[in-house]
């Protein structure tokens, strides 16, 4: 890895952070199918979980099928079927706790850059207790334009005062890797959902990892 040190990390959050995407995907497929009618696979699911909930029920169904009332009811219906079923396995992923505080005691400044509600977001960081560890926090309901577009990542950096180019992302999904991109950032990539294969079209990846474990995330400090 090739990089110089960053002043500011930027995290998403389900599947960087804590390795709880399959739970989303279950929770997903069966809103998707047996709630709403959807002929679509667990695998195709799992390709469109990127961005906010709603752009995702828009890939699946169309613009317009469901009224705002609608959207946010299925929204927060999805989020409660999956922490159900997440709560009694959420974690960290591996070495995360001390990669948190090594950047801290570095005085390298933290960000939440997530297309999940605050609902989720809450769920986590309160859950683990981490809070302290983020200046700041951007969620779906901060933003206009979801990943894949920069908003995400430009708008964390800049509250926390931070040049984009000053700044690295971790992220687990190719869109989000994406959004990195367009916001001109490098990023970390962990492979807790999807193959280094899956990420061939972005060349702003520094490190493939697969939990912060591993030793080539000291050469970030």
């Amino acid at each position: 890895m090739t990089t110089t040190k960053a002043k500011a990390f930027l995290f998403d959050l389900n599947g960087t952070m804590v390795n709880d995407m399959v739970f989303h995907n279950h929770a997903w497929h069966e809103i998707l199918t047996k709630d709403l009618g959807a002929n679509i696979s667990f695998e195709e699911v799992k390709k469109q979980m990127y961005g906010k909930n709603q752009d995702l029920l828009e890939r699946v169904f169309g613009v317009g099928h469901f009224t705002q009332d609608q959207i946010d009811q299925i929204s927060i219906e999805k989020e409660r079927r999956y922490q159900a079923a997440y709560l009694k396995h959420l974690e960290l992923i591996a070495g995360l706790g001390d990669f948190l505080d090594k950047a801290k005691n570095n005085g390298i400044l933290m960000a939440i850059g997530s297309a999940a509600i605050p609902f989720n977001i809450n769920f986590v960081l309160d859950n683990l207790d981490i809070r302290a560890y983020f200046k700041t926090i951007v969620s779906a309901e901060d933003v206009v334009n979801s990943k894949p577009a920069p908003e995400t990542f430009t708008k964390g950096a800049h509250l926390l005062g931070i040049d984009p180019v000053d700044c690295i992302v971790f992220e687990d999904a190719p869109k989000g890797v994406e959004a990195a991109q367009n916001a001109g950032m490098k990023c970390v990539a962990l492979t807790t959902m999807h193959t280094e294969e899956e990420f061939a079209a972005y060349d702003n990846i520094i490190a493939f990892i697969a939990d912060y474990h591993d030793p080539v995330l000291n050469e970030l400090f």
